[in-house]
């Protein structure tokens, strides 16, 4: 007995992730941005002192990625700890 094949293809496209990004401003310290970092999303010393960094030279660094409702709720963390951060989709980086 022969299988029959579909006549097209069923294309799924998955959701692309977006970003949590923490901005560069003039009110935080650096140690205290790194404190944040491992407090909350639990890096290393090492990881959050390189986002920190880059925080503080590049004017921005993403942090996480995943979907959209947990990068809100990410966001809303970092304006609890006092941080400017944003959202958006991970593409448009």
């Amino acid at each position: 007995m022969e299988t029959e094949q579909p006549e097209t293809a069923e294309v799924v496209e998955l959701e692309k992730p977006w970003v949590t990004i923490v901005w560069n401003d003039p009110v935080n310290l650096m140690s205290y941005v790194s404190y944040v970092f491992r407090n909350y999303f639990g890096y290393t010393e090492e990881k959050a002192d390189e986002l920190m960094l880059a925080v503080h030279h590049d004017g921005k660094a993403v942090v996480s990625s995943g979907s959209r409702e947990e990068m809100e709720r990410h966001v809303q963390a970092m304006h609890e700890y006092g941080l400017w951060a944003t959202l958006q989709r991970g593409d448009v980086i």
